[in-house]
């Protein structure tokens, strides 16, 4: 650190701490902050020191006997002459921490504000609030219409008022509208195997599936497995619905709500034997 030292403007009184360094620029010739006075540093150079008064003698200078009772400034008030402001705080060290004086904690607390000035958000205009609260209702507008999107076949089957639209919208995005998938509203209310008796190796599998919810529900797959007498698989097979529904029904609009449908299907079991069998549906 540059030893400090201390100058008095001859015109204010005021004293400020200087460095050899800055004292150097124009041969001592500096400017005072405060009153704008032209000295030379060099030459009103005091010691801050406390000294002795000698006995029988008046002190002619405050400053020789002790601090005095101005305020102390540091080197940042007191310009050089002649010399850009900015190049002089480049050559200027910063005041040292601790010594209460004006100007330094006037410079600390510009570099703070100028250091989070950055994080004080401005308000926001007129027009920046008048497209804010345009954009509210447009938002809402999107989130409806991205729900739809996602729940339309729930809602082509619990509304159905609402399928034509959602059909005609599914058209443009080139999605479809689908029958619910829900395996517990479906039950299969009755099943039978027997072998076919003009047929040997043959069996004739009969069934009746009904969907208990009051909606369309797609049409489900059937495992069939045959079992021996140990209920043992012997063979498993699963039917898909165009497989047991006929050809004259709608699979695209599912099983009506609270309707039933009867399965007779034709097994070719000549090269298995089995004693029982086992009927389930499920959705792939």
């Amino acid at each position: 650190m540059a030893q400090e030292q201390y100058t008095r403007c001859p015109g204010c009184k005021t004293i400020f701490r200087v460095t050899p360094q800055q004292l150097a620029m124009r041969a001592g010739q500096v400017r005072c902050g405060h009153c704008k006075t032209v000295f030379d540093g060099n030459a009103h150079l005091i010691s801050l020191a406390p000294r002795r008064r000698p006995e029988g003698e008046m002190p002619f200078d405050d400053a020789v006997l002790g601090p005095p009772t101005v305020t102390l400034r540091s080197s940042l008030a007191l310009e050089p002459t002649g010399v850009d402001a900015a190049a002089a705080a480049e050559r200027t060290e910063p005041p040292a921490a601790g010594v209460g004086n004006d100007d330094a904690d006037r410079v600390r607390e510009i570099a703070y504000e100028e250091r989070f000035a950055q994080m004080q958000r401005k308000p926001p205009s007129r027009t920046v609030r008048a497209l804010l609260v345009a954009a509210v209702p447009l938002l809402l507008l999107a989130l409806v219409a991205q729900a739809a999107f996602h729940w339309r076949d729930v809602l082509a089957a619990h509304f159905p008022a609402s399928r034509a639209a959602l059909t005609g919208a599914c058209a443009t995005l080139g999605c479809a509208i689908r029958p619910l998938r829900d395996v517990a509203g479906l039950s299969i209310e009755a099943s039978d195997l027997q072998a076919d008796p003009a047929h040997r190796g043959l069996l004739i599998l009969s069934a009746t599936l009904r969907n208990r919810t009051a909606w369309p529900l797609a049409y489900p797959h059937l495992e069939l497995t045959l079992t021996d007498a140990q209920d043992q698989a012997v063979v498993r097979r699963a039917l898909a619905p165009a497989e047991y529904a006929g050809g004259t029904v709608d699979l695209a609009t599912g099983m009506p709500g609270n309707g039933e449908v009867a399965i007779k299907l034709f097994i070719d079991a000549s090269a298995t034997t089995q004693a029982g069998y086992r009927l389930y549906l499920f959705y792939p």
